[in-house]
């Protein structure tokens, strides 16, 4: 019978140590899609700043011609 445990707990120590990398892989694909997000959010953001300074500039041109 102590054998019995004795596998049944290795078996369960390898099965945490499974889950442990998964859960570690999660994180790392979790952490990629946060740092891709705010990246696009940041690259979003400066093509709105640039289409703002464009139409200010069409604007001006318009008033001045």
């Amino acid at each position: 019978m102590q054998t019995s445990f004795a596998d049944v707990r290795r078996r369960f120590e390898a099965v945490d140590a499974r889950f442990d990398r998964l859960e570690r892989r999660f994180d790392d694909l979790q952490e990629a899609v946060n740092g891709e997000s705010v990246l696009g959010r940041y690259a979003a953001a400066r093509v709105e700043e640039r289409l703002t300074a464009i139409e200010k500039q069409l604007t001006a041109l318009e008033t001045a011609g």
